[in-house]
């Protein structure tokens, strides 16, 4: 007895068909996977065997081949016990034939559930194109992957649900959500009325959110660099949903996507501590994931402390300000991961922090002066287009009881400056600089 299940598989943010071929024969009982599959999947014979019998099927005493085509891919995601589960009820006349006319997602609970999985919404944008009558989903993925249109995405509780579906027992709808609003973004609580003088530093702020430039910070302790920094993402432009697509693959490859989020929102605002590695970073792993800079794609990666971060780690931002994204080559294959990002970047002048501060003393000698700032190398800091000084603010400015510019009023500047030129002239025009 043989069955043909259809499902999908990862490679960098983006997808491909698995072809999962189940054979079921005479012989003693045995359940064995082939086509290079790695920890997740090598137990998950476990897991089926648990999720079939607690569903109220049998599971059959026989030899059990389990095929994933393409043999030459590594597989190594749980998201593929459900169509090992269904492929098995197939072959031993549980479902009909409509069983491979649909594509199948999840992960197994040995009592029957269906849990999340990561990159459905990469699967569901590369299956459009597939010659398939719908897409089955765990619950708490429907929305994600109803974002794309011309796909018949089905959301399921359980095994015994889906068996049910296939078999025209039970009627499932196809996932709906409501199209995201244009404009919308998040009241994350943080406004620019809130910060008191540094007009010229919120400019700064407006031409670089404009112009999607490169931006450093640099200022004694308590000046409001942070402060500045994080509410920046409340002057960027529209995030269009071309854009808001392609940030939120990236989440959903890496499983940092809430089941409760179909579609960012709001650009991405990454702000890793200074004691990331490269990997975290970049990007990395036996098998590359992405990092910091490819979850910042169409947004901010803000780096606080700058000069304490390890100098190798940023020299390894070279080549994504550059180019937009990022190479990670392995011995087994070579991805290439979307980093189009806004580098915000926030520093002490000194080690001390009160280089030119005219409330306090500096106390950093020549060489130590030297050696910090040396921690930036000449091309890293020739690719940040803005460099601003950020000075103490003063008592009386502090106490100002007047609200500044609202960062609704800044932003609707911002949005008529990219009217004028567009984000794909600005990309052209930094790519030649």
């Amino acid at each position: 007895m043989l069955a043909n299940i259809l499902s999908g598989a990862l490679i960098g943010i983006d997808a491909y068909p698995v072809e999962v071929e189940i054979d079921v024969a005479q012989g003693l009982p045995q359940f064995a996977t082939v086509g290079l599959p790695e920890g997740a999947v090598k137990e998950s014979k476990d897991r089926v065997k648990s999720a079939i019998k607690n569903s109220g099927y049998d599971f059959p005493v026989r030899r059990i081949t389990v095929n994933l085509a393409p043999a030459d891919i590594r597989k190594d995601a749980a998201s593929l016990d459900l169509p090992i589960a269904m492929g098995i009820l197939s072959a031993t006349g549980n479902t009909n034939d409509k069983a491979s006319r649909y594509l199948y997602m999840g992960e197994l609970s040995l009592d029957g559930r269906i849990k999340a999985v990561r990159g459905a919404l990469a699967v569901a944008v590369s299956a459009k194109d597939w010659d398939i009558d719908g897409l089955i989903l765990p619950s708490d993925n429907a929305a994600e992957g109803a974002v794309v249109n011309g796909l018949p995405i089905y959301a399921v509780e359980n095994l015994a649900q889906v068996v049910a579906f296939i078999n025209g027992e039970l009627e499932l709808q196809p996932t709906t959500i409501e199209p995201p609003p244009g404009n919308n973004v998040q009241d994350s609580g943080e406004d620019f009325s809130e910060v008191r003088g540094q007009q010229h530093v919120k400019r700064a702020l407006e031409v670089a959110a404009a112009g999607s430039h490169n931006i450093l910070m640099v200022g004694p302790p308590g000046s409001g660099k942070t402060m500045l920094a994080r509410r920046l993402p409340t002057i960027l432009p529209d995030f269009s949903f071309e854009e808001a697509l392609e940030a939120t693959k990236i989440h959903s490859v890496a499983g940092l996507l809430s089941h409760k989020i179909a579609l960012l929102q709001q650009r991405p605002f990454r702000s890793p501590h200074h004691t990331i590695s490269d990997a975290g970073l970049i990007g990395g792993g036996s098998y590359p994931r992405p990092g910091e800079v490819s979850l910042a794609h169409r947004g901010i990666l803000f780096l606080d402390e700058f000069p304490e971060f390890k100098k190798n780690v940023l020299e390894m931002l070279r080549q994504p300000l550059e180019d937009g994204q990022v190479s990670i080559s392995r011995a087994a294959l070579s991805l290439t991961y979307p980093a189009d990002f806004m580098l915000v970047a926030a520093m002490n002048p000194c080690p001390c922090g009160f280089l030119g501060d005219s409330q306090h003393d500096c106390t950093c000698t020549p060489p130590l002066l030297h050696r910090y700032r040396n921690r930036l190398s000449g091309p890293l800091l020739d690719r940040i287009d803005l460099h601003v000084e950020v000075p103490r603010v003063p008592h009386k400015e502090l106490t100002d009881q007047n609200p500044g510019e609202s960062s609704s009023v800044i932003r609707q500047r911002v949005n008529r400056a990219r009217q004028i030129a567009p984000y794909p002239q600005i990309l052209q025009t930094r790519r030649k600089r």
